[in-house]
């Protein structure tokens, strides 16, 4: 079977599109909070159940989306976080690396 330049371009192009929003189109997943590194964090994906008395480092309003590490957007439920690589926090989320954002 003979293919034309033409027909190259079109599938050329038809690749690259799936590529691209094949990359995008993938959630992140969220972070287990039985994962290894959460465990050790004392992460939370309800700030309310953090053990007051394991981590008396948190305080009331010290939420995952007021931390300088949240990297999702104001106001999202979830978004990701710079200590957990690839995966995505609940914004009312807490752990132990909790950093206030500057104002």
């Amino acid at each position: 079977m003979k293919n034309s330049r033409r027909q190259f371009m079109i599938l050329s192009a038809a690749g690259a599109c799936t590529l691209a929003l094949n990359g995008t189109a993938q959630a992140q997943a969220m972070v287990a909070e039985t994962d290894p590194q959460a465990v050790a964090l004392g992460y939370k994906a309800d700030a309310s159940k953090v053990d007051k008395a394991k981590f008396p480092k948190y305080a009331a309003g010290q939420l995952c989306g007021n931390c300088a590490l949240y990297q999702g957007a104001a106001g999202s439920a979830a978004g990701g976080c710079a200590i957990f690589a690839g995966k995505q926090v609940a914004s009312k989320g807490w752990c132990s690396a909790y950093a206030k954002k500057a104002a």
